[in-house]
């Protein structure tokens, strides 16, 4: 073990190691947490000054992280800056930050490029940087590691360098930073033992494998296998519906079986950052190594194909009722892209919201977790503002359309005054009264 090395170990068992966290979102912010309540301090970066200036008021931006934990890391030993020339002070360098598709549906490295060059404006020997961030294998190795012997050090003997994938699920109260396994890879074995011996301090188990590229890979077969599943469920659901059965009592029949079957629900699309992202990271670097990946290609444009669908019956709906889309006031109720989030990113609430808007139909939305829809990349224009959920609103509505299905709605009393509910969830399958208003989607 080198000198760098040794004396990074002994920081790390004494827990005397500055954690720096990159990217301060729905992953970096709970990491952040995680390694304070471990007994570390924790400097967190963020490019946003407003996210910065919350945090260090001791207020959450995050729905699933209170304010009050927040005032608790503060006590502790966590502050948060945007001053990125900061990070020679950390010992430890996580990076957390965004991996969305260009346009083409190939890996946007952008985020993760921009934080190697701020580490290695500053990178000094015994540092260790790890990358949280869901990417293609290949990624800490190509495209991190020459970033940062671009100053001269080198990996494994003077500063260290590893993948390990965030496992993050918001809104999950079960499982949390602290609570999940850890897998860990690294360019070589003391940068390997090195994150082992960091994380081992704050999660339940750390799982090493052989190289940065096998813990990268594991990331995407975890999010792979849900996206191919919900692909399969979704394609089922469009079927049944052909055939006039109800997909919702087959899936529940089905999963009575206890063994070999495990239920996955259909929707009006996915969203999060990862399941509608990460199966397009692995089928462009499956292209770059001569092969195809038709299977999850496959799977990616059924799920992405899934709010045109929920449109067309919307438009059917409507079409029954002798109302053209183009005119008519429609409410979504949602944006989150799952239940109980305030997380909008690449929720199929915004296709549909633009699907509706570009064929001439008055459209709302409500989200008790989302007060105002935030710019996002591929809808900057859909600026618009949740809209009080009263019973004149309801039944001021041609079509309410159940987006996501927020525990906080009382689906009794929407059916009662909505004269039109596309429900794409679910959501209604106990209510008893009014009936003949509901369209599954």
């Amino acid at each position: 073990m080198t000198a760098p090395a040794e004396a990074l170990r002994n920081r790390l068992t004494t827990k005397d190691a500055v954690v720096g966290i990159i990217g301060l979102g729905y992953v970096g912010l709970p990491l952040a947490r995680a390694f304070v309540e471990g007994g570390f301090p924790v400097l967190g970066f963020d490019t946003d000054p407003a996210k910065v200036a919350r945090l260090q008021q001791g207020e959450s931006y995050l729905g699933h992280v209170p304010a009050e934990q927040i005032r608790r890391m503060r006590e502790r030993s966590f502050a948060a800056t945007d001053r990125f020339e900061r990070l020679g002070e950390a010992d430890a360098i996580l990076i957390c930050v965004p991996t969305p598709l260009t346009d083409a549906r190939h890996p946007d490295l952008t985020y993760i490029v921009q934080s190697c060059q701020a580490i290695a404006a500053r990178l000094r020997p015994g540092q260790l940087v790890i990358l949280e961030s869901t990417t293609y294998p290949g990624t800490t190795r190509d495209v991190v590691q020459p970033l940062l012997e671009g100053t001269g050090l080198k990996a494994g003997s003077d500063f260290f360098l590893a993948y390990s994938p965030e496992r993050e699920d918001p809104g999950n109260p079960r499982y949390s930073a602290a609570t999940i396994p850890k897998v860990v890879g690294g360019v070589e074995p003391a940068s390997l033992d090195l994150a082992a011996a960091l994380y081992g301090q704050v999660v339940p188990q750390v799982v090493p494998v052989t190289s940065c590229e096998v813990a990268e890979a594991s990331k995407l077969l975890e999010n792979i296998y849900r996206a191919v599943n919900i692909a399969l469920v979704n394609e089922f659901k469009v079927i049944c519906a052909r055939m006039q059965l109800d997909v919702w009592e087959v899936i529940e029949a089905a999963k009575t079986k206890p063994f070999g079957f495990q239920p996955f629900y259909p929707g009006p699309g996915l969203g999060g950052h990862c399941i509608p992202i990460d199966p397009f990271y692995f089928s462009w670097v499956a292209r770059k190594h001569g092969l195809s990946a038709r299977f999850i290609e496959l799977a990616g444009e059924i799920n992405t194909a899934m709010p045109a669908y929920v449109m067309g019956k919307i438009i059917d709906a409507l079409n029954d009722r002798g109302r053209a889309v183009r005119g008519s006031r429609i409410l979504l109720l949602g944006m989150a892209y799952k239940r109980d989030v305030d997380d909008p990113r690449e929720a199929p609430g915004f296709e549909l919201l633009d699907l509706l808007l570009k064929k001439g139909a008055e459209v709302a939305y409500n989200d008790p977790h989302i007060p105002r829809l935030p710019s996002m990349r591929r809808y900057p224009q859909l600026r618009l503002e949740s809209q009080p959920l009263t019973a004149a609103c309801l039944g001021s509505q041609d079509g309410v359309v159940i987006v996501t299905d927020h525990a906080a709605y009382d689906w009794d009393w929407v059916v009662r005054h909505a004269h039109l509910v596309i429900d794409t969830r679910n959501a209604t399958r106990n209510v008893g009264d009014h009936r003949e208003r509901i369209v599954h989607a």
